[in-house]
């Protein structure tokens, strides 16, 4: 998606004949007195909504306005706040993405924003406006044919008399780091194949200065990525194993290390899955897509911080050479895993991605994503990640930045009982845990098997949170781009 043009003027530089001009209101407070004496017509009209009982302010409702003769804009929008006891940087991150949505339906180009006439804003909230802009006006229109000119917004204006570019300025950098994550699962499989992933790697590394590698199938039973291997047999898409280093922070800082899943189409394999909703296993990568998200953030913003980030991408098809349910295979750390179900491939290819990872690199935290279990869902819904951790503060900044950020996570138990579920008789773990119980547990328990003793880790499953069939204020339907905006503020935190 293209990202428009923002700017900050003062209340003083108040532009004029603006298409649009949004303001909000909470629905305990009223018309604020300023806003009366400025635009008495304006105020009059949305007394009458409020009496009639037509407009209450509540959060994200709207009210489009018409003023003859006004020379600042040519249409208002009241959104509501909803209660101001209840506010929070989140209900202007979705009260501007509802702003964005109701300019698009208008058609419009340009508009000028304010908060509740607060001549003052403060940089969380500036962040927060900024990022509802954004992802609020997400479209991807890739494969839609229309004879419509109208291209969406191109410019914003914010008016505010504190110093809040910076702050707009990150936010616009995060969100495009969304969209990216988003642009990516929204791509059909035959697009977005891991060929795809490695090339968008590739365009990040350049900008950003990192070091990229990129393992083919003909490397990885040198390199000992039997997980990988295995579930890319069936197959005939080149699998890729991409690996990126921004080493940012020099020496003497941190080290983050990510690991997304990139199941770039997921049939099941042998064990294959009903055809009804197979579509939507092209969101199988979600996990691959929301860390290449955060590394083209990072690619741009910076940070003194060091980034190690790997994305095993392959797809899981049905070839003749396809492995099979009672296979054996090897991961890189040279633990061997019975295969009891080939549709549990996407802890496979992780596997090899932690173990390499924490084999290769010194990280002070390490964290992977992936759209992992249904039973997540089951669990959680669609409104939290689902995290599992062999590190208990870690965790802990996790759910903190969560809450911050609003990329929520739900910590899940990873007690050493839950190791017993993954255990085979014929090899060291099997990809399965103890039939229907506690699916998304045995799979961080599978996973935990991977990550070098010593490292801090969280494993995040994004099957529920990763995307949606009904949309949100500034999450539309399909892909949410899970686990950037978590990521960028720790590493905001880590700075």
């Amino acid at each position: 998606m293209s990202i428009f043009n923002l700017s900050v003027k003062s209340y003083n530089e108040l532009p004029e004949e603006q298409d649009a001009y949004i303001f909000g209101l909470f629905s305990d407070q009223g018309i604020p007195s300023e806003f009366k004496e400025s635009h008495p017509n304006l105020a009059q009209q949305i007394e009458l909504a409020l009496d009639n009982g037509e407009f209450k302010a509540k959060l994200n409702q709207t009210l489009v306005l018409y003023s003859a003769n006004c020379k600042i804009a040519k249409r208002f929008i009241a959104i509501g706040l909803g209660d101001s006891s209840k506010y929070t940087a989140d209900f202007l991150r979705q009260v501007s993405a509802t702003a964005a949505k109701n300019i698009i339906d208008l058609k419009i180009t340009a508009l000028t924003i304010e908060f509740m006439g607060e001549k003052y804003l403060n940089i969380e909230d500036a962040q927060a406006l900024a990022e509802g802009l954004v992802l609020g006006s997400y479209r991807f229109l890739n494969y839609k044919k229309s004879e419509d000119e109208y291209t969406g917004i191109e410019t914003v204006t914010v008016l505010s008399d504190s110093d809040i570019a910076p702050a707009l300025n990150y936010g616009m950098s995060v969100s495009a780091g969304v969209a990216l994550a988003r642009d990516l699962g929204n791509h059909p499989s035959n697009i977005a194949t891991p060929t795809y992933l490695a090339d968008t790697a590739e365009t990040i590394a350049k900008t950003g200065n990192m070091k990229l590698t990129v393992y083919e199938r003909e490397d990885f039973e040198k390199m000992g990525f039997g997980g990988v291997q295995g579930v890319a047999q069936g197959s005939d898409v080149p699998p890729k194993f991409i690996i990126m280093e921004y080493m940012g922070g020099g020496d003497d800082a941190k080290t983050l290390g990510l690991v997304g899943k990139g199941l770039t189409f997921d049939s099941g394999g042998i064990s294959i899955k009903p055809s009804a909703g197979m579509d939507e296993m092209k969101f199988d990568m979600l996990g691959g897509a929301a860390v290449l998200g955060i590394m083209s953030v990072v690619a741009d913003i910076k940070p003194n911080l060091n980034i190690i980030a790997v994305v095993p991408a392959t797809e899981n098809m049905n070839g003749g050479e396809a492995y099979k349910p009672g296979d054996i295979l090897t991961a890189y750390n040279g633990k061997t895993i019975e295969i009891l179900n080939t549709d549990a491939e996407g802890r496979l290819i992780l596997a090899d991605g932690l173990a390499y990872i924490t084999d290769k690199f010194e990280l002070d935290g390490l964290v992977d994503f992936a759209t992992l279990t249904g039973a997540v869902v089951v669990a959680l819904g669609h409104r939290y990640s689902g995290i599992m951790t062999n590190n208990q503060d870690f965790a802990d900044q996790l759910i903190t930045v969560g809450e911050k950020s609003q990329d929520r996570v739900w910590q899940m138990p990873l007690d050493d009982e839950y190791a017993e579920d993954i255990k085979s008789k014929i090899a060291d773990i099997k990809n399965t845990g103890a039939g229907r119980e506690a699916g998304t547990i045995a799979a961080g328990a599978f996973l935990r098997e991977f990550v070098k003793e010593g490292t801090a880790w969280c494993h995040v499953d994004i099957a529920g949170s990763g995307w949606l069939k009904k949309g949100r204020p500034y999450h539309p339907e399909g892909p949410t781009g899970a686990g950037v905006r978590l990521i960028m503020e720790l590493i905001k935190s880590w700075e």
